[in-house]
Formats: structure tokens, C-alpha cells, sequence
């Protein structure tokens, strides 16, 4: 058993790593820019310049490239820098300065960096070192295209060369923003949410339990109403106590969160005035102790609703299948031949070999009661982990949202790990062995 756990686990290594990498790209394909949409104003009135916006983006893998300068001078490779396509056709229609557009820092393949400044001068350095070492300094002139180098009293004209950047590009900046962020993430940091202002790994403790609270009463309920209903109507099979459970579990199944969750904001809020219609407990309230949880269950009632009613219908009709195909088994017709009660037959021979396929459910149950439910949080105004991923989605908050999406994917991996462990509980034939 522990060899097979211990391969589980190194299985679960590699899908996590797969999964986070679709993750990141998805996330990246997104075509929000929260970073440019923050940061927009500042930007207009000059306060932060683009060139800043990049290294930021840099810090945290999330720069994409949008066209390239390259230049070469004798005696070095080739230096090329990123640029911005914008920027390119202000200057050919002379709205920026030459030297404003050739500035910048020029890269090479060795650690040859070539600095252009915008009052005129550059240098040379030499970065294989501790210590940067000066390799030649002069002035420059800048037209479109062409930039004049004065190198040791001689003028040296040098032809720029502009290209965008292109999918290879792109797909290469990507890739290495994601092994950037993995990196950071095997040293046990996720990154800095964008727009909650905080470590996303606090972030997710600070709100991960309002979620498994709710989740938790929800899934309490959900098996304690769900499987006596499914055994009901399997034992009793095209009645109309079976028709009539089918129906109402099919309308729970059918209607959308968000419009079934309206309908009791509207009717045991608005008209009714039974309970509340958002929040998580009562604005201005300054109750403790045992006022302050009767006052949260009191908000939580209509969201726990909304999850139970929706949930139930899938799990019913689960347990009514598997329990059918029990029941017409030889061995449950062999217990009722031997004079079994019918309840006997029923809880103790048939339910217990049910219980077998239930256990795969397991799986999804774990990430179900941290990961939150963000459309209801969401309507409900409850600030679990749910609604905080669903607005850092919105506002393309990558670092959020991936530090988000790969606490679900462990969380997954945790449940589909105990799911094949209680196989062996419930069911002795089965052998974790391999």
C-alpha cells in the first residue's frame, strides 16, 4: 500500500505540473491586462513610465512582447532590446524624440550590455563579472532607423533594426513567465495579488474557511437528504413516491445557481422578509460569541439552500442507480430466500456494497468544500474564496488566479488519493497493492 501511494503521488506531481502550465496559458490568453488598466492614469500623467510597467510585469513573468530593436557594432554580437509598437509609429510620424526611442538597456548573448541614454551618451559593460566593467563610453546621434556612434574620435554608423514580435516570440515569453512563477512557487511563494493588495497565500487562509463553513453544513445535509431518497425510490421503483422525487430532484438539477438563488432573495427577503439578502452578518452589528454565529447562520441560511437543493438531484439519482443494480443481484436475491427482513436486505446487504461507487465521489468533494461556490458567493455578497477568485478573474489577476486554481488542483489530487484509499474500506476485494 505505501509503494502504491507513493506512486499516486509522484503521478499527481506530474498532472499538477501539466495542469498548472494549461492554467498559466489560459490565464495568459485572458484579454484583460489588469496591470494596463491600473495603471493607465498614471501612465497618461507620466508618473510611471511604460518602461517601469515592463520591469514590473518582468518581476512577476507576465511581460509580453510586442517588437524588437536590434543594432549591431563591430566587435560585439548583436544587441537587441523590446519595444513598443506604439512608441515606434510616434516616432516615425515625429511625435518622440529619436534618442527617447533608442534609449533603453541592449542585451546580447554573452553578458555584453550595450546602454543607450536619452541625453546622448552610451557605454559598453561587460557583466560577466561581480562587478560590471566599463568596455568603451561615447556619444551618439539618433535618426530613424540609423543611430551614429562617435567611438575613439571616429563617427560609426550603425543600422537599427525594427521587427515585431512574433508567435514563437510570444508562446517563448510566456513559457518563461510560467517557469518563473513555478519557481517562485516550489519556494512557497505564490506572488502578490494585484488587486487584493496581499501574499495570495493569505489571501486564501483568510478566506478558505467562511467557504468550508458553508460548503460543509451543505454537504451534511446534501447526504442526509440525497441517499435516503435515492434507497426510497430504488426500493421503490416506478411509483409514484419515485416519480414524484425524480421530478423535484430534476427541477433542482435543472435550475441555473444564480436564477434559483434570485428567487429566494426575492421571496424570503424582499417579500417575506425572513432573512437577509446579502452580506455575512448584519452591517453595524457589534455582537460576540454566540450572538455573532446565530446572526452569520441567519445569513447563510438562503446560500446554503441554494447549494443543497442544486446538489442533491446528481447525488439521488447516483445512489438510486447504483442501488437498483445491487438489488437485482443474486446475492441480495439470496438473503430475501433465506427470510431476511426487508430492511435487513435493504441497509445492511445491499446499501453497503452501494457505498462502494459513492466513494468515487470523494474526489470532487474536498475541492468543493475549500474551492467555494462563486456564483452563489457572488449574488449573496459573501466574501468566501469563491466570490475573491471570481473578481480576481474579472480583473485578470494572474497571480491570484493561479495560486487559486492550483490550491484546487491539490486539493483534487488529495480526494481522488482518498477516494482510492476508502475503495479498500468499504470494499475488502479490493487490493491497493500495485
Amino acid at each position: 500500500m505505501f509503494k502504491y501511494v507513493l506512486k499516486r503521488l509522484g503521478l499527481a506531481l506530474v498532472v499538477l505540473l501539466g495542469v498548472s502550465l494549461i492554467i498559466y496559458f489560459l490565464v495568459r490568453l485572458m484579454p484583460t491586462n489588469y496591470l494596463e488598466n491600473k495603471f493607465s492614469a498614471q501612465i497618461q500623467q507620466g508618473t510611471i513610465t511604460l518602461d517601469q510597467l515592463d520591469d514590473f510585469q518582468k518581476r512577476y513573468g507576465l511581460y509580453m512582447p510586442e517588437a524588437y530593436v536590434s543594432m549591431e557594432l563591430d566587435g560585439y554580437e548583436t544587441f537587441e532590446k523590446d519595444a513598443k509598437v506604439k512608441k515606434y509609429e510616434d516616432v516615425q510620424n515625429e511625435l518622440v524624440p529619436y534618442a527617447e526611442f533608442y534609449a533603453g538597456r541592449y542585451e546580447s548573448k554573452k553578458d555584453i550590455i550595450l546602454e543607450i541614454n536619452k541625453n546622448g551618451s552610451y557605454r559598453i559593460l561587460d557583466e560577466s563579472e561581480d562587478t560590471a566593467k566599463v568596455l568603451e563610453s561615447g556619444t551618439f546621434t539618433a535618426v530613424l532607423d540609423s543611430i551614429t556612434f562617435s567611438r575613439s574620435g571616429e563617427e560609426v554608423q550603425v543600422d537599427a533594426q525594427y521587427r515585431e514580435a512574433n508567435v514563437w516570440n510570444k508562446f517563448l515569453a510566456v513559457l518563461g513567465g510560467y517557469f518563473s512563477w513555478l519557481g517562485n512557487m516550489l519556494r512557497g511563494d505564490l506572488g502578490d495579488s494585484f488587486l487584493y493588495q496581499m501574499p495570495v497565500g493569505q489571501v486564501i487562509a483568510d478566506h478558505m474557511w467562511i467557504s468550508f463553513l458553508i460548503s460543509l453544513v451543505a454537504l451534511v445535509f446534501q447526504f442526509a437528504i440525497a441517499i435516503p431518497l435515492g434507497i426510497i425510490s430504488a426500493t421503490r421503483q416506478y411509483s409514484v413516491v419515485d416519480y414524484s422525487v425524480t421530478v423535484i430532484t430534476m427541477i433542482g438539477i435543472s435550475l441555473p445557481s444564480f436564477f434559483f438563488a434570485a428567487l429566494l432573495i426575492k421571496v424570503f427577503s424582499s417579500w417575506l422578509g425572513w432573512f437577509p439578502a446579502s452580506g455575512l452578518v448584519s452591517a453595524g452589528s457589534a455582537s460576540t460569541g454566540i450572538m455573532y454565529m446565530l446572526d452569520m447562520l441567519h445569513h447563510l441560511v438562503l446560500p446554503m439552500l441554494v447549494l443543497i437543493v442544486l446538489s442533491i438531484g446528481g447525488l439521488m439519482r447516483y445512489t438510486r442507480t447504483n442501488m437498483l443494480e445491487v438489488l437485482n443481484s443474486d446475492y441480495i436475491r439470496t438473503a430475501r430466500s433465506k427470510g431476511l427482513s426487508e430492511k435487513k436486505v435493504i441497509y445492511v446487504h445491499a446499501f453497503r456494497n452501494t457505498m462502494i461507487p459513492l466513494m468515487t465521489l470523494l474526489a470532487g468533494i474536498l475541492p468543493s468544500l475549500f474551492g467555494g461556490a462563486m456564483i452563489t458567493e457572488e449574488v449573496f455578497a459573501i466574501d468566501g474564496i469563491g466570490r475573491l477568485a471570481y473578481k480576481a478573474l474579472q480583473q485578470g489577476d494572474v497571480p491570484f488566479i493561479m495560486g487559486y486554481n492550483m490550491f484546487l488542483a491539490v486539493l483534487t489530487v488529495i480526494g481522488t488519493l482518498l477516494s482510492d484509499l476508502m475503495y479498500a474500506v468499504v470494499d475488502p476485494r479490493v487490493k491497493l497493492s500495485k
